[in-house]
């Protein structure tokens, strides 16, 4: 009988230490860290335009997770945050701007929705020509528009500042072979002067001896007069090609096309893969300008 007794004395303390063994190991796995994008180690990085994407990406490179504020097909020029962007704003450990004009507008409440996001300004070190935002469509500005992000993720992340630096020489490496390779594409150009709707590409300009002449002025669709006026500029310098992008009204640019028997190009800015992009568009401006 005492045998018994204590057969199930015993028996009765393994049920319980098993129940107990079952109830530690419920809690932990409750308690246990669950793989998110919270957790995965990564920078995670919200810039304002798509090649902005291309810039952290390629210094940043597999450390980086990038979230883009205007999406495709919209403008900068009036873009408005979503509530849902504005909200994972909680998530980021930094914003880079570029100074684009919805920048103007909310700066200052994308910064105040997550008081410990370092702020990245990569306009700090560039000499903007008046208001004109479109710094990333100079290989020599990307240049400096690097550094900042470099800066700003190797204090971000100091433990692989030595793969930031590397992946930034290797950037600075291929802007420099671009630059070069759309020199050579635009040296045999016969005329210099283009026109294009919206005024992105004054930088471009400005790097490769080319002049620009704008249809939209001041951000203002022209009036009737100044129509007239680029109608009659656009035939004295023999411009066929009028080039807009597909984020504006091409209403203006099919007007000047048509009175002068040329037609409209689309190109845009803002295409995510920026290296390409600009290649693509010296080749387009050079066939336009006639070699």
């Amino acid at each position: 009988m005492r045998e018994k007794g204590r057969r199930q004395s015993v028996s009765r303390s393994s049920n319980w230490g098993s129940r107990v063994f079952l109830l530690i190991l419920l809690l932990s796995v409750g308690c246990s860290p669950v793989a998110t994008p919270e957790s995965t180690g990564k920078i995670k990085v919200t810039v304002s335009i798509l090649p902005q994407q291309y810039f952290v990406e390629r210094i940043g490179d597999q450390y980086v997770d990038v979230n883009v504020m205007v999406l495709p097909g919209s403008s900068p020029a009036t873009y408005e945050p979503k509530p849902e962007q504005l909200k994972a704003l909680n998530l980021a450990d930094a914003y880079v701007s570029i100074g684009v004009p919805f920048e103007n507008a909310w700066l200052e409440r994308i910064a105040s929705a997550n008081p410990d996001m370092l702020m990245v300004d990569t306009t700090q070190g560039i000499e903007r020509v008046g208001d004109d935002p479109h710094i990333w469509l100079s290989p020599k500005l990307v240049k400096v528009q690097a550094q900042t992000i470099y800066d700003a993720l190797a204090q971000l992340d100091p433990t692989h500042k030595a793969a930031y630096k590397a992946n930034l020489n290797g950037f600075l490496v291929d802007i420099d072979a671009l630059d070069t390779e759309i020199r050579t594409t635009l040296a045999g150009v016969k005329s210099r002067k283009y026109m294009v709707f919206h005024p992105s590409w004054g930088y471009f300009a400005r790097d490769y001896d080319l002049e620009m002449i704008s249809i939209e002025i001041g951000g203002q669709e022209p009036s009737a007069a100044e129509l007239a006026d680029l109608i009659g500029e656009a035939r004295e310098e023999g411009i066929k090609i009028i080039f807009a992008q597909p984020e504006f009204s091409t209403r203006d640019a099919e007007t000047i096309a048509r009175e002068i028997g040329g037609e409209v190009l689309l190109i845009s800015p803002l295409a995510l893969d920026w290296l390409d992009n600009l290649r693509k568009a010296a080749g387009v401006f050079a066939k336009a300008l006639g070699q």
